[in-house]
């Protein structure tokens, strides 16, 4: 696995001022300097953090303790940095999307809670884990997912047969997305030319799955597009603009890709900020109170709100009310092969780069299908160049602090 080069960020001293003028809507485009190193400096506590929770997922851990150790590895990674005051404000920083990791039939958003811990069984050798995290500073969000085999060395052994295909074609439909989210292309170019890539390698893309544009404290903006195209779900066309910031979110099956709720209770969750309401039970505003302080904007888990009881008997009145939008566990049919992959670009002047995700190296996985000349076409167009550097894992240690 390789990951792509992330620049090295100098601590700051703790306290320090700088006095400088506050940022206009307008400076919050990557073409900024100042807005890019922000996201590159989050996009690296990211890989970092996915790096150290590939390295936890080993016959017998804890799905719980992986997920503690992400987010470990990101919350103190990001207490490091950016230390100085600008105009008397602290720079907010730390979790934009809690670890989740999703093992064999589920899909996404498994962040257990303690409560759930007897629960869970261990990770077995040949469990498929997809993990899923991020990371913001100052808003700007960096978020990344990627699947593994526990135990696999695909190196000696590479993956054959539909589970070879599955990821094949998940890691080559970033790759395509990549290429196509430029300025002056259509959300509707990414969507078809991802359907032709599934079609090749014989596999399903996962229903309702959206990409979005991201923003400044907004993890899910105006501009989106389809993993696949349905009549119930049609979004408006829009076209990818120099200086905007996109979530490639990629999830693919040898199922059927119908994915519904998993019968356990949901914890990832994102405060609706458009909503108010005079919350009458004492919890529900306590929770409410915890959110506002500690994640207002970006999607969290239960796990960081305080006590677990008083959280969850304060979660039903918030719901009721939408002041919360929950991230539910989606589970497809047991003993398919489920691949999850998600990375940040950045549509700079010069191109669009990523600065999250991880890759395979070629020969990893043994797929008997090849794509074809169009999407060929499209993998091979030239892109911005990036330096690869061997990154530092995320030690047991770091996280447990």
């Amino acid at each position: 696995m390789s990951e792509f080069e992330q620049q090295p960020v100098a601590e700051e001293a703790e306290g320090q001022e700088v006095d400088i003028a506050e940022e206009e809507e307008e400076d919050n485009s990557v073409e900024n300097s100042d807005v890019a190193t922000k996201y590159r400096d989050a996009a690296r506590v990211v890989n970092t953090a996915l790096e150290g929770c590939i390295s936890q997922c080993v016959a017998g851990a804890s799905v719980l303790d992986v997920c503690k150790f992400g987010d470990a590895v990101i919350t103190q990674s990001t207490e490091r940095l950016y230390r100085k005051k600008v105009n008397g404000r602290t720079i907010e920083k730390g979790i934009a999307f809690p670890t989740c990791v999703s093992v064999n039939e589920i899909v996404c958003h498994h962040s257990p809670l303690e409560s759930d811990k007897d629960n869970l069984r261990p990770l077995e050798e040949g469990d498929l884990v997809k993990l899923d995290l991020g990371c913001h500073i100052d808003g700007y969000i960096a978020l990344a997912a990627h699947t593994i085999v526990v135990g696999a060395n695909l190196a000696e052994a590479p993956l054959t047969g539909k589970q070879a295909d599955a990821f094949a074609a998940a890691y080559t439909a970033v790759d395509v997305c990549e290429k196509l989210i430029k300025a002056g292309n259509t959300n509707e170019q990414v969507t078809s030319a991802i359907a032709k890539v599934a079609e090749t390698f014989g596999v399903q893309l996962i229903q309702g799955t959206m990409m979005h544009q991201m923003k400044r404290f907004v993890i899910d903006a105006a501009k989106m597009i389809c993993l696949v195209e349905e009549e119930e779900q049609r979004i408006e066309q829009c076209t990818f603009e120099t200086g905007e910031v996109y979530c490639i979110d990629v999830a693919v099956s040898t199922g059927d890709g119908k994915c519904r709720e998993a019968d356990v209770p949901t914890t990832v969750f994102k405060r609706i900020v458009e909503r108010t309401y005079n919350l009458r039970q004492r919890f529900a505003r306590q929770l409410i109170a915890e959110i506002t302080n500690k994640s207002p904007t970006v999607p969290f888990t239960l796990r960081s709100m305080g006590t677990e009881s008083q959280a969850r008997a304060g979660l039903r009145e918030c719901l009721a009310n939408e002041l919360l939008l929950p991230y539910p566990v989606m589970v497809e049919r047991e003993d398919e092969t489920i691949v999850h992959v998600k990375c940040t670009v950045l549509l700079l002047p010069s191109g669009t780069t990523r600065i999250t995700g991880l890759t395979y190296e070629a020969g990893s996985f043994n797929s008997d299908k090849t794509v074809d000349e169009e999407t060929a076409a499209i993998l091979a167009q030239a892109g911005k160049k990036k330096r690869r550097k061997k990154k530092k894992k995320a030690s047991a240690e770091e996280a447990e602090g």
